[in-house]
């Protein structure tokens, strides 16, 4: 008696398949975790230059203008994500700065709403007051940023 003997069909084997798999899984997993510098809502998140230029030589600032004091909503705040901070006025005519990366797991913070910064990778949320965390798995606050304000324009302090 005579059994047929067994040949692999040709094709890619079985290791290039698992591996290409988790590779596609991989990718995916990281576009996803590393955010956009797009905010679909509109508010609260600024990018790419629109308010931020480097600030003149003459008034003494010398650090980055963010935005103009009138940008910033009272009892809100901005998000500028070249800048990697978020500027927020607690009451009128108080600035606060953050650092925009979230303690949970590094990814951006994108808006501020009702009083708190939110971080929408894993739902952190910090006050806009002094970057205390308010809900969410974030083990810290965010570290305060120094900015100045000169007139009415907010800087980086440089």
């Amino acid at each position: 008696m005579t059994s047929a003997s067994f040949h692999p069909a040709a094709g890619p084997a079985r290791r290039a398949v698992v591996a290409a798999a988790g590779a596609a899984g991989l990718a995916a997993v990281l576009a996803a975790c590393g955010g956009s510098d797009e905010d679909a809502s509109g508010g609260g998140a600024a990018s790419s230059g629109a308010p931020s230029k480097e600030a003149g030589g003459g008034d003494g600032g010398g650090g980055t203008e963010l935005a103009a004091t009138a940008d910033i909503p009272e009892g809100g705040g901005m998000v500028f994500a070249d800048q990697k901070v978020v500027v927020t006025q607690p009451s009128a005519g108080e600035f606060k700065a953050f650092s925009a990366t979230c303690t949970h797991q590094g990814c951006a913070v994108k808006s501020v709403s009702d009083g708190v910064i939110n971080c929408p990778c894993h739902n952190s949320n910090f006050s806009i007051t002094d970057g205390s965390v308010r809900s969410g798995p974030a083990p810290k606050p965010l570290p305060a940023v120094r900015i100045t304000v000169n007139g009415d324009s907010i800087q980086l302090a440089g």
